[in-house]
């Protein structure tokens, strides 16, 4: 049994996007859908759907790419992992990678992303970042 579900996730993402994969599969949890909404928020992933298989869930996620058949995700990366956990204040998340990428933050306002934990002043565990 696996006990990062998210590294795993991520993992999957990377992988199914270098092999220009239309759709893969993660298996579910609350904080990856929520990490997922990120995603679909800024634009990093078409879309995603929970399918439930007796009593397991899963999400189907749908990839994005580029009119040139690129996918618009160039890096996804875990960084507070189960080991090592990464909290950062409000000031030291405004900017990732100059705007052009996004750290996914867990806030006691919910999972955001950099921008939105930072216009409400609030820091958190930094969950991964995606550029």
């Amino acid at each position: 049994m696996m006990s990062d579900i998210i590294a795993d996730g991520l993992t999957r993402i990377r992988n199914a996007a270098q092999r220009k994969m239309e759709v893969t599969t993660l298996n579910h949890s609350r904080l990856m859908e929520d990490i997922l909404k990120v995603f679909e928020e800024k634009g990093y992933i078409e879309g995603y759907k929970i399918i439930e298989d007796g009593n397991k869930k899963f999400i189907k996620v749908t990839l994005k790419y580029d009119e040139d058949g690129n996918s618009v995700i160039n890096e996804v990366k875990r960084i507070s992992k189960p080991g090592r956990r990464v909290y950062k204040g409000y000031k030291d998340i405004k900017n990732f990678k100059n705007g052009f990428g996004t750290l996914v933050v867990s806030t006691n306002k919910g999972v955001l992303p950099n921008d939105k934990a930072y216009k409400e002043k609030v820091g958190g565990e930094v969950i991964c970042s995606i550029w």
